[in-house]
């Protein structure tokens, strides 16, 4: 099997695909992260926490194929966050790039990200992994796979052992929240913390 081969995996099987994305090294705009934790998510009309659950829009098709291509959205109307896409066309899986580990242009991402307390914390979350890559928006849409984006992803060399691969809850989802499609390295330091979901109350009329 190629490097890319987790690409095929079927999109019901998207969490194996997230599984196959740990340990890989991503790497953009001069500073490279190795992936610690990552968030599976199904367009097959059964995962209500996907952005495809109820079908294409314009912010969402690039979740709907084809594979190995970058979906970019914007959360609070100012950090990015990015999923790859995995599975066959017209299905929407992708996998959320939540947390890593900077292993290279250290200063470059400490410059980003001035606030971080520890190099730990500089990529540890979704959004802080965006910072430190310098990625937004204009990343949409561009391929992860074939060196003509701004972000490429290399495999390690070698793959996480099964039993260092964690699973739990997805976070900051409304729906589908307690999925168990999460998954992470087992003791790494820069894995996100996890805050359970809770329901909004309403305020009383």
């Amino acid at each position: 099997m190629d490097d890319y081969s987790w690409l095929r995996i079927p999109a019901s099987e998207v969490d194996r695909a997230a599984r196959e994305l740990l340990g890989w090294r991503l790497t953009a705009n001069g500073v490279s992260v190795r992936l610690t934790e990552v968030e599976a998510y199904s367009g097959l009309g059964r995962d209500p926490a996907s952005h495809a659950h109820r079908g294409v829009t314009g912010r969402n098709e690039v979740m709907f194929g084809p594979a190995g291509m970058l979906y970019v959205y914007q959360i609070y109307g100012m950090h990015f966050c990015a999923n790859v896409v995995c599975g066959e066309a017209g299905m929407a899986a992708a996998v959320l790039l939540r947390a890593g580990e900077v292993v290279d242009g250290l200063e470059s991402a400490r410059s980003r990200r001035p606030a971080a307390r520890t190099d730990r914390d500089l990529a540890a979350g979704p959004a802080k992994l965006m910072q430190v890559l310098a990625l937004d928006r204009r990343a949409n849409a561009t391929s992860v796979v074939n060196g003509t984006g701004p972000l490429t992803i290399a495999p390690p060399s070698e793959p996480v052992p099964a039993e260092l691969v964690e699973a739990g809850p997805r976070v900051g989802v409304t729906a589908a929240h307690d999925v168990a499609w999460r998954f992470w390295i087992k003791g790494d330091p820069t894995v996100s913390g996890y805050r359970r979901h809770t329901p909004r109350r309403r305020a009383p009329s």
